[in-house]
């Protein structure tokens, strides 16, 4: 079949193509076809769909076709999946053609504690989210699949209308839908440049001539990576070897069985062509860095899955009895951290990404190429997309040592146990902050933090991680009161950094920023998006003292911004720079360290900041540095300075500051107390409780809103204020100290669903679990709140303001 695909394929490849399309999307799998089609159903008819090879010549041809609602504890990812199993229900009466669709169910089994608490916790925010999951027994999984051992299974999540589709015929189904629509697909042509002006897409060529168009889609899977590079855009997507095995037919199987995974022996089982199909997600994964030709095959390593599928096949024990039609093996892609690329690229205007969709495109490909349409029609995500926007990506993620290396430990994580503090292993060590040394003499634990070792703990205990306290807790409560009760000194050199400078700097940033930036002062402020008014970028902004010697002119600006949203921050100065305009933005992340000391002793560390005024700015030495800019400012919740020291003289301030602050009780701090600290105190971190469908009413962010000055979005922000609010962040405090609930935890109010928790740690001066829940009206506060944790149903209290000195008189004191 697929020699026939490719020979007519050759036959058009000197065919001509359109001169000018509203849209060009590259590449024809499931992705591919999704987004024109979505695109052709809001009404842009005028798109080409252009793939070099045939239809679904990448991984979907290949697919297992698995068709499973249940298991993401992300709202978008659970919506992309309801959506997909619903058009693929639908899709044929639209077309004529079939996906494949069969609604045979779909069985998760639980066969150790661990894992029967992490998929009650999954289910109780899959049932927040309208899937209609069931814990079942062991008797039940017999029941439905005969042929499942279930000695050692303690339950089942069932979801019955789940199941399974065709890949190809899904693929074929929306290529013809979108062909009805007048869309026009092109085959055997491949895409071999980006046309640009100002840094946006004019159009493209191809190696059948050249098409104008104003937007481009790279739907490349596994060849995105390296389309995207010869566009100079970043996309860190890699190959991995994928394996399913399909056993010849057997007497008793029936077509109609349930899927079912068994995430202990790593795989998955199905009825296929009369046997089964025992699909495997590998513990310890393999890296595919070779050449992949159209619907092209890896030979498979027996000796290195012989013991994966031993394991497999115990879930089926009757398997052993039968021949082995074939032992698959097939290229899939895979991203660093398990999610999808999509949205705007920040190097290139109106190029967008969709990729990268980790062996998930057949059960979300219709919801993200309806995201992406949507995306592109309407100028704004409709969905929260901070986990999945491109722009998260770093450019250390492309290189060949870190993703040949991160693809196996990723993958290999697939059907492990998702532990709350579990932090990738492969891939580490790509940046180190100046102070890194001096953090590993204090017996420093670190994690990766969008690639830079980043100190999470100080000298506390390794041991087995769970689902209740961690083996850490009480170097992370020494830490949280340290800075509570004295003083704590935290590096957080990996926050993204930058300076604006020019004539227009302060113009441009004035726009931005929702909050006064000219002050002199060290700003607070938000920057949304032009349109809608959502939250796009959560930073602090100040004007850099004049004579700071690493300021390029007197009209130079910090920017500090989150580590995840780096490029998004870059991408958003430049693209807010008017023609005549003189203003630049300079990364200077890896050349600034950060130093936070924080708490009341602080004073005492920094006796000559003692006179500065909450949120003022001011220079000075410290040891053998002299220029230090100093801001006083607090994500902890106490007085306290954010230090920025130029990255050579940071390990002589470091010592200074450890010299000074011995007699006041300073103490070395890490993210986890950071984290403990910063949710006692209710303030927010873009990306865990700020997402881009939320506006400042919604999170409490409208007094950073400056309205006697214009900034973008501020209309939207007006038309705001006059409606009435329909959903509020709010803290919650959970006293029960058995609960550990986790982010996603559904919340509830009168004993209705009203919520869920967005992050959520252990709060050591409060005594009890603190996060930040987004719930719906019309009330917001009270102690008539409970948290959902697997099933069990803890009572809390929620509050608009932070249960930590909600007055921050503190802070201001």
């Amino acid at each position: 079949m697929h020699r026939a695909l490719l020979r007519r394929v050759h036959a058009r490849r000197l065919s001509t193509v359109p001169k000018q399309a509203q849209c060009v999307v590259i590449g024809g799998g499931i992705i591919g076809t999704s987004t024109a089609y979505h695109l052709a159903k809001r009404g842009w008819t005028d798109v080409v769909l252009l793939e070099r090879h045939a239809l679904t010549a990448g991984t979907t041809w290949h697919a297992a076709g698995l068709m499973v609602t249940f298991g993401s504890l992300s709202s978008t990812s659970t919506e992309w999946r309801k959506y997909s199993k619903s058009l693929y229900q639908s899709l044929e009466a639209e077309t004529g053609q079939s996906t494949g669709f069969l609604g045979c169910g779909f069985i998760e089994l639980a066969t150790e504690r661990d894992r029967l608490e992490e998929y009650r916790r999954v289910a109780a925010f899959n049932r927040k989210e309208g899937v209609d999951v069931h814990e079942i027994d062991a008797r039940e999984v017999s029941s439905l699949f005969p042929l499942c051992r279930t000695d050692d299974v303690l339950a089942g999540f069932y979801v019955a209308d789940d199941g399974r589709v065709n890949p190809v015929d899904a693929t074929q189904a929306l290529a013809k839908g979108f062909k009805q629509l007048g869309g026009t697909i092109v085959e055997g042509v491949d895409c071999t440049d980006i046309i640009t002006e100002d840094d946006a897409v004019v159009g493209l060529e191809t190696s059948a001539g050249t098409i104008k168009t104003d937007y481009v889609v790279n739907c490349g899977g596994l060849w995105a990576r390296e389309l995207g590079k010869s566009h100079g855009v970043l996309i860190p997507n890699q190959a991995a070897e994928h394996y399913y095995l399909l056993t010849d037919a057997m007497d008793n199987v029936d077509p109609s069985w349930p899927v079912v995974e068994d995430p202990r022996n790593y795989a998955y089982i199905r009825p296929e062509g009369g046997g089964l199909m025992v699909g495997l997600f590998e513990g310890e994964a393999a890296s595919w860095d070779s050449s992949i030709p159209p619907f092209g095959e890896i030979a498979p390593d027996w000796d290195r899955l012989a013991p994966y599928l031993e394991k497999a096949m115990s879930r089926v024990p009757s398997v052993q009895d039968v021949g082995v039609k074939k032992l698959f093996c097939g290229p899939e892609s895979f991203t660093p951290d398990l999610a999808p690329l999509i949205g705007e690229a920040p190097e290139l205007q109106r190029y967008f990404v969709a990729a990268g969709l980790n062996s998930i495109g057949i059960l979300t490909g219709p919801g993200v190429g309806r995201s992406v349409a949507n995306w592109i029609v309407d100028g704004v995500p409709d969905v929260d997309v901070c986990g999945f926007h491109v722009d998260r990506a770093r450019d250390y993620q492309a290189t060949p040592a870190y993703r040949l290396e991160r693809v196996k430990e990723a993958l290999g994580d697939v059907y492990k146990c998702h532990y709350p503090y579990k932090t990738p292993q492969a891939g580490r060590d790509a940046m180190r902050s100046p102070l890194h040394a001096a953090l590993v003499e204090r017996q420093a634990t670190f994690r990766s933090v969008s690639g830079f070792e980043a100190a999470d703990y100080f000298g506390g205990k390794d041991g087995p991680l769970s689902w209740g306290e961690p083996p850490f807790f009480a170097a992370w409560r020494d830490e949280h009161r340290a800075v509570r009760e004295a003083c704590g000194l935290i590096d957080m050199s990996f926050m993204s950094k930058f300076v604006v400078a020019g004539r227009d700097a302060v113009h441009v940033l004035q726009r931005l920023s929702t909050s006064d930036i000219n002050t002199g002062k060290m700003t607070y402020t938000q920057w949304l998006h032009k349109e809608t008014g959502g939250v796009e970028a959560d930073v602090t902004v100040c004007r850099l003292p004049r004579g700071t010697p690493w300021a390029p002119t007197d009209d130079s600006f910090l920017v500090v911004a989150t580590d995840t949203i780096h490029r998004r921050v870059q991408a958003m100065v430049r693209r807010e720079v008017r023609d005549g305009e003189v203003c630049a933005v300079v990364d200077m992340t890896g050349g600034l360290a950060k130093v936070d000391v924080q708490g009341p002793s602080s004073k005492d560390v920094l006796p000559e900041l003692g006179d500065l005024a909450f949120r003022g700015v001011s220079t000075i030495s410290i040891g053998k540095c002299a220029s230090v800019v100093a801001a006083r400012l607090t994500y902890v919740g106490e007085h306290g300075y954010e230090l920025f020291v130029p990255s050579e003289h940071a390990v002589d301030v470091h010592d200074a500051l450890v010299d000074r602050g011995a007699p006041h009780g300073l103490r070395h701090v890490g993210l986890k107390a950071v984290n403990s600290l910063r949710l006692e105190k209710g303030y927010r971190d873009y990306g865990h409780d700020i997402d881009n469908l939320d506006g400042v009413h919604d999170v409490g962010l409208s007094f950073t809103c400056d309205l006697t000055k214009e900034f973008n979005g501020k209309d939207r922000v007006l038309e705001a204020a006059s409606q009435p609010r329909s959903r509020r962040l709010v803290s919650v405090f959970v006293e029960d100290k058995d609960a550990w609930p986790q982010p996603g935890a559904p919340v509830l109010r009168d004993g209705r669903v009203v919520g869920d928790l967005r992050s959520v740690t252990y709060g050591h001066a409060l005594g009890g679990f603190v996060g930040l829940a987004m719930v719906d009206g019309p009330r917001w506060s009270g102690d008539d709140f409970a948290v959902d944790v697997g099933g069990r149903v803890y009572p809390c209290r929620a509050s608009l303001r932070g249960f930590y000195d909600p007055r921050s008189e503190r802070v201001r004191a």
